[in-house]
Protein backbone atom coordinates (compact mmCIF):
# COMPACT_ATOMS: atom_id res chain seq x y z
CA UNK A 1 0.00 0.00 0.00
CA UNK A 2 1.38 3.40 -0.97
CA UNK A 3 1.46 6.35 1.38
CA UNK A 4 -1.10 9.05 0.55
CA UNK A 5 0.48 12.01 -1.23
CA UNK A 6 -2.09 14.27 0.39
CA UNK A 7 -3.46 13.23 3.76
CA UNK A 8 -7.21 13.40 4.36
CA UNK A 9 -8.08 16.69 6.02
CA UNK A 10 -10.06 17.72 9.04
CA UNK A 11 -12.18 20.79 9.69
CA UNK A 12 -9.27 23.25 9.33
CA UNK A 13 -8.07 21.82 6.00
CA UNK A 14 -11.51 21.25 4.49
CA UNK A 15 -13.46 24.26 5.67
CA UNK A 16 -16.85 23.97 7.31
CA UNK A 17 -18.99 22.98 4.30
CA UNK A 18 -16.57 20.35 2.96
CA UNK A 19 -15.96 18.95 6.44
CA UNK A 20 -19.69 18.65 7.20
CA UNK A 21 -20.27 17.02 3.80
CA UNK A 22 -17.35 14.62 4.32
CA UNK A 23 -18.54 13.64 7.79
CA UNK A 24 -22.11 13.10 6.57
CA UNK A 25 -21.00 11.08 3.55
CA UNK A 26 -18.77 8.94 5.78
CA UNK A 27 -21.68 8.22 8.10
CA UNK A 28 -23.98 7.31 5.19
CA UNK A 29 -21.32 4.98 3.78
CA UNK A 30 -20.71 3.39 7.17
CA UNK A 31 -17.02 4.31 7.37
CA UNK A 32 -15.03 6.39 9.83
CA UNK A 33 -13.65 8.62 7.09
CA UNK A 34 -14.58 8.57 3.39
CA UNK A 35 -11.07 9.39 2.18
CA UNK A 36 -12.23 10.50 -1.25
CA UNK A 37 -14.13 13.41 0.30
CA UNK A 38 -11.70 14.28 3.09
CA UNK A 39 -8.85 14.35 0.55
CA UNK A 40 -10.49 16.02 -2.45
CA UNK A 41 -12.30 18.37 -0.06
CA UNK A 42 -8.98 20.06 0.63
CA UNK A 43 -9.38 21.79 -2.75
CA UNK A 44 -12.22 23.88 -1.21
CA UNK A 45 -14.43 25.41 -3.95
CA UNK A 46 -13.12 23.09 -6.65
CA UNK A 47 -14.41 20.17 -4.56
CA UNK A 48 -17.89 21.66 -4.42
CA UNK A 49 -17.90 22.16 -8.19
CA UNK A 50 -16.74 18.59 -8.67
CA UNK A 51 -19.47 17.31 -6.33
CA UNK A 52 -22.14 19.12 -8.33
CA UNK A 53 -20.75 17.84 -11.64
CA UNK A 54 -20.43 14.28 -10.33
CA UNK A 55 -23.92 14.25 -8.84
CA UNK A 56 -25.39 15.28 -12.21
CA UNK A 57 -24.13 11.94 -13.53
CA UNK A 58 -24.59 9.79 -10.42
CA UNK A 59 -27.10 9.60 -8.77
CA UNK A 60 -29.01 12.23 -10.80
CA UNK A 61 -27.90 11.22 -14.28
CA UNK A 62 -29.74 10.50 -17.51
CA UNK A 63 -29.01 6.77 -17.39
CA UNK A 64 -30.70 4.29 -15.07
CA UNK A 65 -28.94 3.65 -11.77
CA UNK A 66 -28.33 0.04 -12.79
CA UNK A 67 -26.72 1.05 -16.12
CA UNK A 68 -24.76 3.79 -14.34
CA UNK A 69 -23.38 1.40 -11.73
CA UNK A 70 -22.58 -1.22 -14.38
CA UNK A 71 -20.56 1.38 -16.31
CA UNK A 72 -18.75 2.68 -13.22
CA UNK A 73 -17.90 -0.84 -12.03
CA UNK A 74 -16.49 -1.68 -15.46
CA UNK A 75 -14.35 1.48 -15.47
CA UNK A 76 -13.14 0.72 -11.92
CA UNK A 77 -12.21 -2.81 -12.99
CA UNK A 78 -10.42 -1.70 -16.16
CA UNK A 79 -8.50 0.97 -14.23
CA UNK A 80 -7.76 -1.40 -11.29
CA UNK A 81 -9.22 1.23 -8.96
CA UNK A 82 -10.01 -0.59 -5.74
CA UNK A 83 -11.40 2.56 -4.12
CA UNK A 84 -14.04 3.02 -6.85
CA UNK A 85 -14.75 -0.70 -6.87
CA UNK A 86 -15.30 -0.79 -3.09
CA UNK A 87 -17.88 1.98 -3.21
CA UNK A 88 -19.66 0.94 -6.38
CA UNK A 89 -19.97 -2.70 -5.36
CA UNK A 90 -22.18 -1.44 -2.52
CA UNK A 91 -24.02 1.11 -4.65
CA UNK A 92 -24.42 -1.46 -7.41
CA UNK A 93 -26.15 -3.87 -5.01
CA UNK A 94 -28.64 -1.12 -4.14
CA UNK A 95 -29.24 -0.62 -7.88
CA UNK A 96 -29.91 -4.34 -8.48
CA UNK A 97 -26.46 -5.68 -9.35
CA UNK A 98 -26.09 -9.00 -7.55
CA UNK A 99 -22.85 -10.97 -7.16
CA UNK A 100 -23.42 -12.97 -10.36
CA UNK A 101 -24.00 -9.81 -12.39
CA UNK A 102 -20.96 -8.16 -10.80
CA UNK A 103 -18.83 -11.11 -11.91
CA UNK A 104 -20.19 -10.80 -15.45
CA UNK A 105 -19.47 -7.05 -15.51
CA UNK A 106 -15.89 -7.78 -14.51
CA UNK A 107 -15.67 -10.56 -17.12
CA UNK A 108 -16.71 -8.04 -19.77
CA UNK A 109 -18.87 -7.56 -22.84
CA UNK A 110 -18.66 -11.20 -23.95
CA UNK A 111 -20.02 -12.65 -20.69
CA UNK A 112 -23.43 -13.59 -22.11
CA UNK A 113 -25.10 -10.17 -22.07
CA UNK A 114 -28.03 -9.01 -24.16
CA UNK A 115 -27.30 -6.53 -26.95
CA UNK A 116 -27.80 -3.39 -24.81
CA UNK A 117 -25.50 -4.37 -21.92
CA UNK A 118 -22.92 -5.90 -24.25
CA UNK A 119 -22.86 -2.71 -26.32
CA UNK A 120 -22.47 -0.42 -23.31
CA UNK A 121 -19.68 -2.55 -21.82
CA UNK A 122 -17.90 -2.79 -25.17
CA UNK A 123 -18.05 1.00 -25.55
CA UNK A 124 -16.64 1.42 -22.02
CA UNK A 125 -13.78 -0.95 -22.86
CA UNK A 126 -13.01 0.91 -26.08
CA UNK A 127 -13.14 4.36 -24.52
CA UNK A 128 -11.02 3.48 -21.49
CA UNK A 129 -8.57 1.52 -23.65
CA UNK A 130 -8.16 3.86 -26.61
CA UNK A 131 -9.84 7.15 -25.58
CA UNK A 132 -12.31 6.64 -28.44
CA UNK A 133 -15.28 4.50 -29.47
CA UNK A 134 -15.30 2.94 -32.92
CA UNK A 135 -17.97 4.02 -35.39
CA UNK A 136 -19.44 0.51 -35.38
CA UNK A 137 -19.75 0.46 -31.58
CA UNK A 138 -21.07 4.04 -31.55
CA UNK A 139 -23.83 3.07 -34.00
CA UNK A 140 -24.79 0.27 -31.59
CA UNK A 141 -24.76 2.71 -28.63
CA UNK A 142 -27.03 5.04 -30.62
CA UNK A 143 -29.57 2.20 -31.02
CA UNK A 144 -29.92 2.05 -27.23
CA UNK A 145 -29.41 5.63 -26.04
CA UNK A 146 -30.88 8.93 -27.19
CA UNK A 147 -28.55 11.89 -27.83
CA UNK A 148 -28.73 13.28 -24.29
CA UNK A 149 -28.03 9.81 -22.90
CA UNK A 150 -25.13 9.34 -25.32
CA UNK A 151 -23.49 12.54 -24.05
CA UNK A 152 -24.15 11.52 -20.45
CA UNK A 153 -22.68 8.07 -21.16
CA UNK A 154 -19.41 9.50 -22.49
CA UNK A 155 -19.16 12.01 -19.63
CA UNK A 156 -19.85 9.26 -17.07
CA UNK A 157 -17.07 7.06 -18.45
CA UNK A 158 -14.61 9.95 -18.61
CA UNK A 159 -15.57 11.16 -15.11
CA UNK A 160 -14.87 7.80 -13.48
CA UNK A 161 -11.75 7.22 -15.58
CA UNK A 162 -10.50 10.64 -14.43
CA UNK A 163 -11.47 9.91 -10.85
CA UNK A 164 -9.55 6.62 -10.96
CA UNK A 165 -6.51 8.58 -12.15
CA UNK A 166 -6.94 11.18 -9.42
CA UNK A 167 -7.34 8.58 -6.66
CA UNK A 168 -4.30 6.69 -7.93
CA UNK A 169 -2.00 9.67 -8.35
CA UNK A 170 -2.94 11.08 -4.93
CA UNK A 171 -2.62 7.55 -3.44
CA UNK A 172 -5.99 7.91 -1.71
CA UNK A 173 -6.27 4.99 0.70
CA UNK A 174 -9.25 2.63 0.71
CA UNK A 175 -11.72 3.32 3.50
CA UNK A 176 -11.57 1.15 6.61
Amino acid sequence: MNTPRIEPGGLRELGLFNWVFSRGASKVQGVDDAHIFSTLGRSKGLFRGWLYYSARMMPFGKLSRKDTEMIIIRVAHLRSCDYEMDHHRKLGKRAGIDDAMLSRIIEGPDAGWGDRERTLLLAVDEMVGSRDITDETWAAVARHLNEAEQISFVLLISQYDSLATTLGVLRVQRDA
